[in-house]
């Protein structure tokens, strides 16, 4: 993303050589009304205390300003695999708080937590935070190229040159999306 926006800041948890900064998503380091927009692939569900998350988009995120979040689905294959596939992570869709017993950075997430905060407890999220906005929700059709891939974890299936045909296949499965997909969008704007 870097190399199309140069302004873009790359954060994680953990400092490493190709980040710009070492940011807690909880406790930002940044100025009152001073981000446009933020983008989070696969983070969301590590927030231990996801209202300190969005506290901090509130104080940071200017007016009309974004957060865009790719998190795991909450759809039958989804939880069929991830409960499965990452044994340092859960997928409670049940899981009754937001707040997940995180052992670490990277340990301790339930990737079922935008379910239950965007969906499952939607009308809480908008009674406690009424400056933010859920403008957008969206299932994402990539499930095959992401399996093929390896996703962040494990090494690719197969060559990038088979992803054309991936593709077709995805778009001739659409009518079953919400039973196939891995990922969704969630977007959310402050608005006060």
């Amino acid at each position: 993303m870097r190399d199309s926006y140069p302004q873009v800041l790359a954060t994680d948890v953990v400092a490493s050589e190709k980040l710009d900064m070492a940011l807690d998503a909880q406790a930002m380091s940044l100025d009152d009304d001073s981000v446009r927009a933020f983008y989070g692939q696969n983070c969301f569900h590590h927030f231990p205390h996801p209202e300190r998350f969005f506290t901090e988009l509130e104080r940071t995120l200017r007016i009309g300003g974004g957060a865009i979040l790719i998190e795991p689905f909450h759809g039958p294959f989804a939880a069929f695999l991830y409960k499965r596939l990452f044994k340092s992570e859960g997928f409670d869709m049940h899981f009754p708080s937001w707040h997940t017993p995180a052992t670490g950075p990277m340990n301790g997430a339930n990737q079922a937590l935008s379910y239950i905060v965007f969906v499952r407890d939607r009308q809480a999220f908008e009674r406690k935070y009424p400056g933010l906005e859920i403008v957008h929700q969206e299932i994402c059709g990539n499930y095959l190229r992401y399996l093929v891939s390896g996703g962040l974890n494990f090494r690719q299936l197969l060559p990038d040159v088979f992803i054309p045909v991936l593709k077709v296949i995805e778009k001739l499965l659409y009518p079953l999306r919400r039973i196939l997909a891995l990922h969704h969008i969630v977007v959310i704007r402050r608005t006060s």
